[in-house]
């Protein structure tokens, strides 16, 4: 009776932390499984998976190229630069055009928050993922290279609009190469933390990425943002803001998975 009673509590605990009442294992570099959305609580979904609805172009002339799909592939080498979308409303956007699109603006907005998505990208292609519409995660074809850039590796945090921000240039390399190859589908994870203003409008506290996992590997740690990055739309920081958009005017991309949830406290090493 005694192991059976055991074996129940260990079951029950086993049970309780998958549904959310606990977090998961902190980041170790190792995989858990499925993506955090589908284990905890509180994820919503930015993505509707059926059309564009709750997403703005940030240039509506360049808007022909984007839409939902229910299956993104990478053609292969016979035709290395382009993706290809299932022309079928579904869960995932893509990008199928080799040259510029228009940006993606999420309707959604919010201060702080802990966001999951994940991204594929050609031969060649290049993108983003700016929190806070202002703020970007570099998306580039940079596995198994060294590029031209340290910040053009994927997972780089990118230069300040404009030059150095007394005297820092923004620039961010990851701690770790953790993309994979063009055609693959990649993970961000990201614990973000939004800037802070007083009643007079001075900022008093800038926008930081409190963490970034990039395929489970930690890449940044507490990186803060004294602006906003090249490329991003010319708004101004906010306490609320976007909660992210998508590059679409530097080549082909895909996007799945895109899910966000209030700010909690960061689970440890």
């Amino acid at each position: 009776m005694r192991n059976l009673l055991v074996g129940l509590a260990f079951g029950l605990a086993v049970i309780s932390r998958v549904s959310g009442a606990d977090q998961l294992p902190a980041y170790d570099g190792n995989e858990h499984g499925d993506p955090p959305f589908l284990l905890e609580e509180g994820w919503k979904p930015l993505l509707n998976g059926t059309n564009l609805d709750g997403w703005t172009y940030r240039d509506p002339r360049r808007n022909g190229t984007w839409m939902a799909t229910k299956g993104v592939a990478w053609p292969g080498t016979n035709n290395p630069k382009a993706l290809i979308g299932r022309p079928e409303p579904g869960d995932r956007i893509v990008n199928t055009v080799k040259g510029p699109a228009s940006d993606l603006i999420c309707n959604e907005k919010m201060s702080d928050f802990e966001l999951y998505l994940e991204f594929m990208i050609p031969a060649n292609s290049n993108s983003g993922v700016f929190l806070h519409g202002l703020y970007e995660m570099q998306i580039w074809d940079s596995f198994g290279i060294v590029p031209r850039l340290d910040t053009d590796r994927t997972g780089a945090l990118y230069h300040y609009e404009g030059g150095p921000i007394n005297g820092v240039d923004g620039g961010a390399i990851p701690l770790v190469r953790a993309e994979r190859n063009h055609g693959q589908w990649n993970a961000y994870h990201v614990w973000f933390q939004g800037p802070r203003f007083d009643a007079s409008g001075k900022k008093i506290q800038n926008a930081k990425f409190l963490r970034v996992l990039l395929n489970g590997q930690l890449i940044h740690e507490n990186q803060e943002r004294l602006g906003r990055t090249q490329a991003s739309p010319k708004m101004p920081e906010a306490e609320t803001n976007s909660v992210v958009m998508l590059q679409g005017d530097h080549g082909a991309v895909a996007f799945r998975y895109i899910y966000v949830r209030p700010l909690r406290p960061l689970p440890q090493p």
